[in-house]
């Protein structure tokens, strides 16, 4: 109990009803130490953290979901390098590639947190069972479930909402991140990332009309427009109400299905379930696109260590596993069979996949400028104003850092 009757303040984008099982996942953890972690989610946490940084008034840890962010919130001189028992941890149980993501320029400063899966489409078994539709597992199969839903007259094939706060547009660049990654493969996605091809090269734009002719698609989604109107929270309300029948975005999802009605059963006989989105291209092996979460101290102080070297343990991921469904650790000392959520066995069986081309969220690793900015700010434009996909590529390149 050293570190009884101290507060540790942690600031993130995790809202309720998510954050309530963060709460829970260390309330042991509180009471062993005598600490207590008080939490704050924003909506607006990506251009609130960047304000509290510069006017000298940052939380004690941050859980940044952006490598990107993290990089300007380095170069602020601000983050504190994490104590040794966190770069133990992170060595035995990370692969070394989450390990980067969590490092600038070489120098390991935040541990991850979690990992989600983004490359699902969730909708209704029982529904599909219904109407004698079989879940695709080609690209081309998709295209032609979409082609028949929507001929059908019976809801939209595809519902969509890429709302949210200060961040809203990163549905979106999902989108067109798993499209890149599932035509051209890891190392054209390697190198947009880097911007050695640029969103006008030819790819990307091939890559943008991909997504125009499925999510942009008045004969699939209805009104376009109302994509960019709509939370991502709510995205999924038509399917359970039978208005829609499929929904692209993460494992976390899963979290707001409680929300939308508690009764609803998530399952492969249930009235929510998921499958992988398939490679648009047959040939790229189980492209599968991820993204996550790391622990960034803006304060060195012995309780603010401890809970980040708790945060950093397989202790900690096996307590939220417990308490949250739709939460996946990339954390190898979380034994497999704590995972009994159907959705979560799904995303841990990708994530943990030597053979599958996984890659990190694309966005989350650009510059901030562009990833958190100019991309969200010009894929919204292309839903709510039509904008073309020449004039949105040419808008993102410009507002890459020289």
């Amino acid at each position: 109990m050293g570190h009884s009757g101290t507060t540790v303040t942690m600031f993130g984008s995790i809202l309720s009803p998510e954050s309530d099982s963060l709460n829970k996942s260390w309330a042991q953890f509180e009471q062993c130490t005598g600490i207590t972690i008080k939490y704050t989610g924003s909506n607006d946490f990506e251009s609130q953290l960047p304000v509290q940084v510069q006017g000298g008034t940052p939380p004690d840890l941050a859980i940044i979901p952006q490598p990107g962010l993290l990089q300007q919130m380095v170069k602020t001189g601000a983050v504190k390098k994490p104590p040794q028992a966190v770069v133990d941890n992170v060595d035995k149980f990370w692969n070394k590639a989450w390990k980067q993501y969590g490092s600038v320029n070489g120098t390991f400063y935040a541990a991850p947190q979690s990992a989600n899966m983004k490359s699902l489409v969730w909708y209704s078994p029982k529904a599909f069972a219904a109407a004698g539709y079989q879940v695709p597992t080609t690209w081309a199969d998709l295209m032609k479930l979409s082609d028949t839903i929507a001929a059908s007259g019976k809801g939209h094939a595809w519902c969509g909402g890429i709302g949210s706060g200060t961040a809203t547009g990163w549905p979106a660049t999902d989108w067109l991140e798993e499209v890149v990654l599932g035509k051209y493969g890891g190392d054209v996605y390697d190198k947009w990332v880097s911007h050695d091809i640029k969103f006008s090269d030819s790819q990307i734009i091939d890559a943008m009309n991909v997504v125009k002719n499925w999510m942009l698609n008045p004969k699939y989604v209805g009104d376009v427009k109302a994509i960019a109107s709509t939370t991502f929270q709510d995205a999924g309300k038509p399917i359970p109400a039978g208005q829609c029948w499929m929904l692209q975005q993460a494992s976390f999802y899963e979290a707001q299905w409680a929300s939308i009605d508690k009764n609803l059963k998530v399952g492969p006989d249930g009235d929510v379930f998921a499958f992988k989105l398939p490679a648009v291209d047959p040939s790229v092996t189980d492209p599968v696109e991820g993204g996550g979460e790391f622990t960034a101290a803006f304060s060195d102080r012995p309780e603010v260590q401890a809970v980040q070297t708790y945060l950093s343990s397989a202790d900690w991921a096996s307590s939220r596993v417990k308490v949250a469904p739709g939460w996946v650790s990339a954390n190898n000392g979380v034994d497999k069979s704590l995972y009994t959520d159907p959705i979560d066995q799904i995303s841990a069986k990708y994530l943990t996949d030597p053979n599958a081309t996984f890659r990190f969220d694309a966005s989350d690793l650009m510059p901030a400028a562009v990833g958190s900015g100019e991309e969200w700010k010009q894929m919204t434009a292309w839903f709510a104003e039509g904008k073309s996909v020449d004039s949105v590529a040419k808008a993102i390149d410009a507002a890459w850092p020289s």
